[in-house]
């Protein structure tokens, strides 16, 4: 069966020129295990320093909605539990 560009059993001309690299493993290769710990670590603060933290006001603001938020739904949760544990003696006596 032939397509477009050569038989499947006879590659083109340019497949056969092409060199394959063997890859030597790169920095992980080249080190033991005590620096490829080191290498992590430098990864780790390297993206630590992409993150882009929030300012004081920010964090004052997030946290103040956050225990803002679970005041309510314990309230909530509070309420729901009161009623429910009212209907069972209203039922059960």
């Amino acid at each position: 069966m032939t397509d477009a560009l050569g038989s499947i059993d006879m590659p083109d001309a340019e497949d056969d020129t092409r060199e394959k690299k063997a890859r030597k493993g790169g920095k992980r290769g080249k080190k033991g295990p005590l620096g490829r710990l080191a290498l992590f670590y430098r990864q780790i603060i390297a993206e630590l320093r992409k993150v882009v933290w929030p300012t004081r006001n920010q964090l004052t603001t997030y946290t103040t909605v956050v225990i803002v938020f679970v005041v309510i739904m314990i309230g909530l949760v509070t309420v729901i539990d009161y009623g429910f544990q009212e209907a069972i003696k209203f039922v059960f006596g």
